[in-house]
C-alpha cells in the first residue's frame, strides 16, 4: 500500500509540473501592446466622459503591467502623438520599444508622459507591431488599445487578412468607444455606450479577442486577460 502511495504522490508531482509548464507554455511567445495615443484620448466633458481617456487609461496600465510583465516579453507603440499639422497628423506611429523582459516600468513610464494629439493611424502601428514580432514567420500577440477606428486611410479589415493563419493573434480592448457623430441634443443617449471599435475585424480574424471596457477595472481585467498567461489543458 505505502508503494502505491508514493507512486501515486510521484505521479501527481509530474502531473502538476506538467500542468504548470502548459499553463505558461503562450508566455514564450512575444507580445507588442499598441497603445492609442491620439487626441481622443484627452476627450472630455461630451459622451458621458466625465475627465480625458487617457487619465483612466494611465491608472488601468500602472495597476495591468506589473501583474503581466514579469512572465512574457513585451513591447510598446504608441500612435497618435508626434505628427504635425495636415496630413503630418498621421504621421506619429512610435516604436517605443521591442519586446524586452519586466517591461512594466517602461510601458508605465511611457503612457504616464504621453500627451494625446494626432489621429489614429492603428492600422499600420499594428503592421509595425506585427513586422516587431517577426510575423509571419513567428507567432506572437498583439494587444491594440483604441478609443475608436482608423481615421488615417488604412483598411484595417484588409490587415486582418494579411495577418489570418500567420500564427499572430491581436486583441482589441475597446475603452470607451462612442459612435462616429455627436450633436448636443444627443447628450444623455446610452447609444455611444454600446459603440464598437472598426478594429474588431483584427481580433475575428487572428484567433483574438475583442473586448469593450468603460471602466478602469475593466481595462485592467481585459489587459490581464489579454496579455497574461492562459492555461492551455
Amino acid at each position: 500500500m505505502r508503494r502505491k502511495s508514493q507512486r501515486a504522490i510521484a505521479a501527481a508531482g509530474i502531473a502538476a509540473m506538467l500542468m504548470s509548464s502548459a499553463a505558461r507554455a503562450d508566455c514564450t511567445e512575444d507580445a507588442m501592446i499598441v497603445f492609442d495615443g491620439s487626441g481622443s484620448m484627452a476627450e472630455m466633458g461630451f459622451n458621458q466622459i466625465n475627465e480625458p481617456r487617457i487619465f483612466e487609461a494611465r491608472r488601468a496600465v500602472r495597476t495591468a503591467m506589473p501583474q503581466v510583465a514579469p512572465f512574457r516579453r513585451i513591447g510598446l507603440i504608441i500612435y497618435g502623438p508626434g505628427g504635425a499639422g495636415g496630413a503630418g497628423e498621421c504621421s506619429g506611429v512610435d516604436l517605443r520599444f521591442g519586446p524586452r523582459a519586466d517591461a512594466a516600468d517602461a510601458v508605465i513610464a511611457a503612457v504616464d508622459t504621453l500627451e494625446p494629439e494626432g489621429r489614429t493611424a492603428l492600422t499600420e502601428a499594428v503592421t509595425m507591431a506585427a513586422e516587431t514580432l517577426g510575423s509571419p514567420t513567428q507567432p506572437g500577440t498583439v494587444v491594440l488599445v483604441t478609443d475608436g477606428r482608423e481615421t488615417c486611410g488604412g483598411q484595417t479589415c484588409a490587415l486582418a487578412n494579411q495577418l489570418m493563419g500567420t500564427g499572430l493573434t491581436v486583441h482589441v480592448i475597446g475603452f470607451k468607444v462612442r459612435g462616429e457623430h455627436f450633436g448636443w441634443e444627443s447628450q444623455g443617449q446610452t447609444d455611444y455606450q454600446t459603440s464598437v471599435s472598426g478594429a474588431k475585424c483584427l481580433a475575428t480574424h487572428t484567433g483574438g479577442e475583442y473586448v469593450n471596457t468603460e471602466t478602469v477595472d475593466e481595462l485592467v481585467a481585459a489587459m490581464t486577460r489579454t496579455l497574461g498567461c492562459k492555461l492551455l489543458f
